[in-house]
């Protein structure tokens, strides 16, 4: 079944998080899926679910990706754990009011800054001094993260001898380096998907750049601290039996108890409103309502309306006769 009306879907911070898997195959079930593995089938709602991460030996029908975008789930092909990143489908947004807003704010050196600061500043409890400069800023978030690795060292037991992580070398890392990146891997997930269902680009970062998940990866920083850092310790220290899978399964729950999918967007729309624009916290909401207007075209004077037969200068003597043409048709393209 096609939805008819997007306002219907639940909004992103009411969603769950997120559900890998592998070895399977994901096929349509009623207006839901379902994911058919060794041990039968089992039914999966997904209207209100963020995030689906397809695994090695993972098929999925066109059926299912179809019942997918309808319910506004991103589908990301990743690689075995949800280590590795291959692809995404598209959220449930239409709307590019949010990237051209973060386009115009990236493209400023002066707005940049300005972001940037601001994103550093949001890790501490304490806001730093607004008049501490970048490296500054930069050098007292270094003290931070290592203080957190330390202090979850210390809770947990488990030794720390710094971060380590080489993708063709898995299994030589010790446990708690595969759980830390096991638990980044599920983050930047969550990250991934809220950025593109708020009409986010996830490219476009402010402190990281250069990669197709540079603003990913600025997000995920703001949440690694509180989240994934303590959360992988406590794992690893459990040994690296099942090691993986028991650091998914504790990213869900925490993500579920820490409320994240509800903080992301907002924080987002936080970073990106500290020039002295106005919130746009009303337009992130409505990012599912504008899917449904007809796309303007950009003009010097401001936007115009799309899907319109625009006359030719009436005072055009030379008008060649293939501009003649009947007015579109209400709702018509334009193209």
């Amino acid at each position: 079944m096609r939805l008819k009306d997007l306002h219907v879907l639940p909004k992103t911070r009411d969603s769950l998080s997120y559900l890998y898997v592998e070895h399977c195959r994901v096929d349509r079930e009623e207006h839901a899926i379902g994911v058919w593995d060794a041990d039968g089938m089992t039914a999966v709602p997904c209207a209100n679910l963020t995030l689906l991460m397809l695994g090695p030996g993972s098929r999925i029908t066109h059926a299912a990706i179809t019942t997918l975008a309808d319910n506004g789930c991103l589908v990301a092909w990743t690689g075995e754990d949800g280590v590795r990143f291959y692809a995404q489908g598209l959220g449930e947004t239409r709307s590019g009011r949010g990237i051209i807003r973060q386009a115009r704010l990236v493209s400023d050196p002066v707005t940049r800054l300005d972001v940037v600061r601001t994103m550093y500043r949001m890790r501490f409890s304490d806001p730093p001094n607004p008049a501490y400069s970048l490296p500054q800023l930069r050098g007292m978030e270094g003290v931070r993260v290592r203080q957190a690795y330390a202090r979850a060292s210390k809770d947990s037991g488990v030794p720390w001898a710094g971060r380590s992580y080489r993708r063709d070398k898995w299994d030589s890392a010790d446990p708690v380096n595969r759980a830390l990146s096991t638990a980044n891997s599920c983050l930047y997930g969550i990250c991934h998907a809220a950025i593109v269902a708020a009409g986010y680009s996830p490219t476009l970062g402010f402190i990281h750049t250069g990669h197709m998940l540079s603003f990913v990866h600025d997000i995920a920083d703001l949440y690694k601290a509180d989240i994934t850092i303590p959360m992988a310790f406590k794992e690893a220290a459990g040994g690296s039996i099942g090691l993986e899978t028991r650091v998914r399964h504790a990213c869900r729950e925490m993500f579920r108890s820490q409320r994240l999918l509800q903080r992301i967007v907002p924080d987002i729309d936080a970073v990106l409103t500290t020039t002295g624009e106005r919130s746009d916290a009303a337009e992130v909401e409505r990012t599912v309502q504008d899917d449904g207007r007809m796309e303007t075209l950009w003009d010097p004077s401001g936007e115009v309306a799309g899907g319109v037969a625009h006359p030719a200068p009436a005072d055009d003597p030379d008008e060649p006769p293939w501009l003649d043409l009947p007015e579109a048709p209400a709702g018509g393209s334009g193209c």
